[in-house]
């Protein structure tokens, strides 16, 4: 794995992280949280101490733009002529290497499909609350509406709503994760455009896991099989309301994505911060139009043997402008055993995780949604072995 990033030469620093969840405020920070908060809802509910990051992990109030960020062309794919389609895989494996993520730009998926979906998106949020709320989800049932999720154990500032693409057979219960969809009935056009967005972007995530795999050295289709049938995979309408104390709260705490891909749609609004791995500082993802992020995720981390690693990363918000995103995750069957591909393995470079149910792994993140938890957030380091790292 590279210890440099794509556009700087300092060496990979370890990122620190942070230990303290029952976020302890000192008297200062009370007496502004309730200036700030009187008043103020998110969600029919008030901005309170839940909402609030330790001081580490709060953002600073002016972020460098992101430099040097990959931005692939993926019209190669689609060329009529044979291209050299491994180029654009090594392309893909160097900003998966260095980065952890890339923007894909002429990736296929129609504008007009996009907007549909984006269209559908504000109409939902726009709904009164009581009409939101008849779709919420529940531990039990966990796609649908919510406005109380939890990142780290900290309250996120927004409201979302969860939903899977249907063109998969999902498991019959009892499985470890229950994923059925709840369609707002009062909403014209919202389940259709939404259909219609989750076929066009899994035909995306298809092709950029060939291409993975390419860079990887592997045949096109080695990862298909995890994705067959029985998926886990979920879309979600994620609405960050204006914040009135933006120097406390985020939209979405400081994190890794625990799956395979996510292919990300975000507004011009913009919000979204990567942890540059090559000095652990956060830097702002400027928005492209008719363009997608692509994060490497915790299962391509651990299927690359540490070749390629997911990137920690995390929203703010501001007290003026709402912003809407729409992440697609990419998940494997919940019966996938999760482990280094054999491929990627050698004397020289061992197995570094113990393999793990994705489904028992996925369930206990799932469940932290809902409530603060005794025990940390469930990481793929639980699963690492004490091997050796060679830098390669």
């Amino acid at each position: 794995m590279s210890d440099k990033c794509g556009n700087c030469d300092c060496a990979d620093k370890s990122q620190k992280k942070g230990t303290s969840y029952g976020v302890v405020i000192v008297e200062a920070e009370k007496s502004h949280l309730e200036e700030v908060a009187a008043g103020e809802v998110m969600g029919g509910l008030p901005m309170d101490q839940a909402f609030v990051q330790a001081p580490e992990h709060r953002a600073k109030p002016s972020v460098a733009e992101a430099d040097g960020i990959p931005v692939i062309d993926l019209s190669p794919l689609f060329a009529a002529d044979g291209v050299d389609v491994d180029a654009l895989a090594a392309e893909v494996g160097r900003a998966s290497q260095d980065w952890g993520f890339f923007v894909v730009v002429r990736h296929g998926v129609p504008e007009e499909v996009v907007a549909r979906a984006a269209e559908a998106q504000r109409a939902f949020f726009a709904l009164p609350p009581a009409r939101r709320a008849a779709v919420a989800r529940s531990e039990a049932a966990q796609m649908g509406y919510y406005a109380s999720d939890h990142t780290q154990n900290v309250r996120d500032w927004k409201e979302a709503f969860d939903l899977v693409p249907t063109r998969h057979s999902l498991l019959p219960p009892p499985s470890a994760v229950v994923l059925d969809n709840k369609w707002p009935d009062d909403l014209p056009g919202f389940r259709e455009a939404m259909e219609e967005y989750g076929e066009a972007v899994e035909e995306l995530a298809f092709k950029l896991l060939e291409l993975i795999a390419r860079s990887l050295g592997l045949r096109p289709d080695r990862l298909h099989g995890f994705f067959e049938d029985h998926q886990t995979t979920f879309i979600r309408l994620n609405h960050y309301p204006p914040c009135p104390s933006p120097d406390l709260a985020l939209g979405l705490g400081h994190h890794k994505d625990a799956g395979a891909l996510t292919v990300l749609y975000q507004d011009a609004v913009g919000g979204l911060d990567v942890r540059r791995r090559c000095d652990g500082e956060w830097v702002r993802v400027r928005p492209i139009p008719q363009s997608f992020i692509i994060n490497i995720g915790d299962i391509i981390q651990v299927w690359s043997n540490d070749r390629y690693e997911s990137v920690e990363h995390r929203v703010v918000v501001n007290v003026e402008k709402e912003r809407f995103s729409i992440p697609f995750f990419f998940y494997p069957a919940s019966y996938t055993m999760v482990e280094p591909l054999e491929e990627v393995m050698s004397e020289e470079s061992p197995a570094r995780y113990n393999p793990y149910s994705w489904g028992e792994f996925f369930s206990a993140r799932k469940n932290g949604n809902f409530k603060k938890l005794d025990v940390d957030y469930v990481q793929i380091t639980h699963f690492r072995k004490n091997t050796p790292v060679h830098v390669q």
